[in-house]
């Protein structure tokens, strides 16, 4: 007798599959702790797209993982928000900064000459590393590329400069 109701119990279990998480809950569906909001900047001022970010068409497939912004040689590139590096070094012959910030956000700065090393914390603002190198069609040094990502979805980092919370809208103050 025992033993139907647990074998029962296993083959549902098994047919079911595994449960799906809600957002901001565990596997159990226990609630979690949302993650923090956090303040973003942009990486270099003045802020002036050269080019603008476009959604891939798959995971692999062709768009703009990004934003290119226009820049001098050697200015400083600082991190848009608080975060930990989670790596500073050279990719495909460019120099990458990747930040990792609270809110599960990664940004990634490229083409710099690191100034910070892995597992560095940053403050929104600090300067993280120069601008060296190329991108894209830009001309040596011209141009920044800053891009961001939760998770492995790229999105546009320039949602990260909009207001946090819902926007409202006050009445006119010369409508009676």
């Amino acid at each position: 007798m025992i033993r139907l109701p647990l074998a029962l119990a296993v083959v549902v279990l098994v047919l079911q599959g595994p449960s799906e998480a809600r957002p901001g809950a565990d596997r159990s569906g226990r609630v979690l702790a949302q993650p923090p909001a956090v303040a973003y900047a942009p990486p270099v001022t003045p802020l002036r797209v050269v080019r603008g970010f476009v959604a891939p068409t798959s995971r692999w497939g062709p768009g703009h993982r990004g934003v290119d912004l226009a820049t001098g040689p050697g200015d400083p590139v600082r991190a848009a928000a608080a975060g930990t590096v989670s790596f500073a070094g050279r990719v495909a012959g460019r120099g990458v900064v990747v930040v990792a910030h609270a809110d599960g956000v990664r940004t990634e700065y490229e083409p710099v000459t690191p100034l910070v090393r892995a597992g560095a914390a940053v403050l929104r603002g600090q300067a993280i590393g120069r601008v060296g190198g190329t991108h894209g069609a830009c001309a040596p040094g011209r141009c920044v590329h800053w891009g961001a990502r939760r998770g492995d979805a790229y999105f546009d980092p320039l949602a990260l400069l909009r207001p946090l919370g819902p926007v409202r809208l006050l009445p006119w103050a010369d409508r009676p």
